[in-house]
């Protein structure tokens, strides 16, 4: 399972990179606002920054919502960095974006999925990654587990070369589940990431050997 460091804060995505597991970084307008980065030429700035400390996928999203219109975006976004992967919104003209930047070689991260049937069509269409968010179906009572099963069976039977990003994670057993039933990808907080670390009988061992180093000596 690769990781995926989901934030825009240049701090974070430096402890995640020198923990050396992390395979790339999301982000998004919301990410982006938080760190107070404003304005298109901050923005690819930011990205640019981003490129720099990691050197896996970085998946920078379009703002518009028409198909000229994220097209342009998403060529300007591709031609700043090679690692940049467009991040294109789940709907009609979005779909049709991702079938014109499949064909031009750009990879694209299909976001706010919500459905398998949407995951399907991003796959036809040619997504490097699709991006189903179960924390924010866990939010309104839907299991978002269920979700990445439905999606992992679907591109199984047609060995779909997409990957499926498991987005909006929330916690660490989100992690430990979406890696049970085949998430190729997860992206998260900082926290939940360490939190795999974390065990309380681990660190009642290590005291343990360490206090009975220092009977020793």
């Amino acid at each position: 399972m690769k990781f995926f460091i989901d934030t825009a804060n240049i701090e974070q995505i430096k402890q995640a990179e020198h923990l050396g597991i992390l395979d790339g970084v999301t982000t998004n307008p919301s990410l982006m606002a938080k760190e107070g980065v404003t304005g298109n030429n901050n923005i690819l700035k930011h990205y640019l920054k981003i490129c720099n400390l990691v050197t896996g996928d970085v998946s920078a999203e379009v703002i518009s919502v028409d198909y000229d219109g994220i097209i342009k975006e998403g060529e300007i976004l591709a031609n700043l960095h090679k690692q940049i992967v467009v991040k294109v919104p789940m709907i009609p003209d979005g779909i049709k974006a991702i079938k014109y930047f499949s064909e031009k070689g750009i990879k694209t991260n299909c976001t706010l999925i919500f459905s398998s049937g949407q995951a399907l069509l991003a796959a036809k269409a040619g997504a490097t990654y699709v991006s189903p968010f179960i924390g924010r179906l866990d939010d309104v009572s839907t299991d978002g587990l269920v979700l990445i099963e439905e999606i992992r069976l679907i591109f199984d039977n047609y060995a779909f070369e997409t990957e499926i990003l498991a987005a909006s994670i929330r916690n660490p057993m989100h992690i430990i589940n979406c890696a049970k039933i085949g998430a190729d990808v997860m992206t998260g907080p900082l926290s939940a990431i360490i939190a795999l670390s974390k065990h309380p009988l681990t660190d009642i061992g290590l005291e343990k050997f360490l206090a009975d180093h220092r009977k020793g000596n």
